[in-house]
């Protein structure tokens, strides 16, 4: 109760039903684990919540883009509420510490996991929806989610950008070199680091060599950014 409490206060929103938000940050694996049935876990919530995040992230991107054709806003759609992106939203939550996970699933990683975050993210939507109405629901998504577009913009797109980057500023070569490879088959984890010439930025952990590789593009671009306006001098910078 104490950890719903404090997750209440990053949030902002205090719940009238709390049972809901408990249902929001319950994994099916804790409830399986639990025999306590579907209905207990997030799953409904999550069916919800994605309905809502995507009717609020349309009409923002809808007002904020009046120049953007259907097949970009549509794209740009797709960047914002895709499981990665709203992985990365949970951070500032730090919503992984407050999930109710089954001992296997907490055993093997299962707060980091991206699936688990962003299925939870969207499950918090949908309770908030429910318990306070769909302008409280709006509320969360601005504050947490369509916050700050451009950085999560360069998050999504980050491989992408950075070979842009490379290939515009310096003419070297971008490459990306596994550090370790660690773990089962079944919860592996991954650290990389992308190499730009022979020079080593911004690592990256995930549990998928592609996951890893975006994280380290993301931050060797705000490496390079600091860089920049700092000096960019002869190296690669944006």
């Amino acid at each position: 109760m104490e950890m719903q409490k404090e997750f209440e206060k990053r949030t902002g929103y205090q719940f009238q039903n709390k049972k809901l938000l408990a249902q929001a940050l319950t994994h099916s694996s804790y409830a399986n684990e639990r025999h306590l049935g579907k209905q207990a876990d997030n799953e409904r919530l999550e069916f919800l919540g994605d309905a809502v995040l995507e009717i609020v992230t349309s009409e923002y991107l809808f007002h904020r883009y009046p120049e953007y054709p259907e097949g970009e806003l549509t794209r740009l759609r797709a960047s914002m509420v895709c499981e990665p992106t709203l992985a990365f939203c949970t951070s500032e939550l730090e919503l992984g510490k407050y999930l109710l996970l089954g001992k296997g699933e907490d055993q093997t990683g299962g707060r980091e996991r991206k699936s688990i975050l962003s299925d939870a993210l969207e499950a918090v939507i949908g309770a908030i929806y429910l318990d306070g109405g769909f302008a409280s629901a709006k509320e969360f998504v601005m504050k947490f989610v369509l916050n700050d577009i451009e950085h999560k913009q360069l998050f999504f797109d980050s491989k992408t950008i950075l070979q842009e980057v490379v290939q515009g500023n310096s003419g070297q070569e971008l490459s990306y070199r596994l550090i370790s490879e660690e773990g089962p088959d079944h919860d592996k984890k991954f650290v990389v680091e992308a190499i730009i010439g022979n020079a080593s930025y911004g690592k990256g952990t995930g549990r998928t060599k592609k996951g890893a590789e975006q994280e380290a593009a993301y931050h060797t671009l705000l490496q390079l950014r600091k860089q920049s306006s700092a000096d960019c001098g002869g190296d690669p910078c944006i």
